[in-house]
């Protein structure tokens, strides 16, 4: 009986089983030829397509993601270490530059000029660093290795649209996560939640006012109340928990968003 169900198995048409993720570079090149597939059927373009043929396995990407270290630290080593006194210090000269910017965000999507503030300036040093790892290199390789391909798989193919819209090409730089411009954003964040503010027809994560517009409306979007608090137990603080799940981040964000606003 046995032996018949095995025959019989072996004889019947193979199913095509989507590739394996993989914790080496080795099976990368053959998940990438059946994650195509599931990216034209998702309603990636010729564009997108080129970008994920052309990445490559990124090495450094998968060495940061087996070693963050600082969302272990306690609250006051990691701003100490993250420059929250520098970040405070900065972003209140830089909101007294230029109030009417702020103004204008807090006006149309209600999030305080502080909170905007300090996510850029935790997440880039308000744009001086935004990363040296190409993004749809790193965000496909996530979405390949097996430790969190779930997670990882949506904003892969959030990259590839990216691509074929212009908002990012094959060359595009960004943190070894795979996030991208002035605040950050995973791409699939990017692709959904993206303002082109500035109206030039493009949405340009790299252009300061359509990266915070864009910070501005995903907070909104994910249910920020204008006017309510922010800190830890008030309204707001649950919308900064959908900006980076690590809780040390989050009390941050507010201790100093709340002081650049003081």
């Amino acid at each position: 009986m046995l032996r018949f169900a095995l025959i019989l198995a072996l004889s019947l048409p193979t199913l095509a089983a989507a590739a394996p993720c993989g914790n080496t570079s080795s099976g990368f090149e053959a998940w990438k030829q059946d994650f195509a597939k599931q990216a034209k059927r998702s309603g990636v373009k010729k564009k997108g397509l080129q970008a994920l043929a052309q990445t490559q396995y990124a090495t450094r990407t998968i060495a940061a993601d087996r070693n963050q270290k600082s969302f272990k630290y306690s609250l006051d080593k990691f701003m100490r270490v993250r420059g929250a006194d520098t970040i405070v210090a900065q972003g209140r000269k830089r909101k007294a530059r230029n109030p009417q910017f702020y103004a204008a965000l807090e006006r149309q999507y209600g999030v305080p000029s502080g909170v905007l503030i300090a996510i850029h300036g935790m997440e880039t040093g308000f744009g001086n660093f935004m990363g040296d790892s190409q993004v749809v290199s790193a965000i496909t390789t996530l979405a390949y290795d097996c430790r969190r391909s779930e997670f990882f798989i949506p904003h892969a193919i959030g990259a590839l649209k990216l691509v074929d819209q212009g908002s990012i090409t094959t060359a595009t730089k960004g943190a070894k996560h795979g996030e991208l411009g002035h605040t950050q954003f995973l791409p699939g964040n990017a692709l959904v939640y993206g303002v082109d503010a500035t109206g030039d027809g493009r949405v340009d994560f790299y252009n300061m006012t359509d990266a915070l517009a864009s910070t501005a409306n995903f907070l909104r979007q994910k249910g920020w109340k204008p006017g309510r608090g922010y800190q830890p137990g008030q309204p707001n603080f649950r919308v900064i928990q959908e900006w980076n799940a690590a809780s040390v981040y989050q009390q941050s964000i507010a201790i100093m968003a709340a002081r650049i606003d003081g």
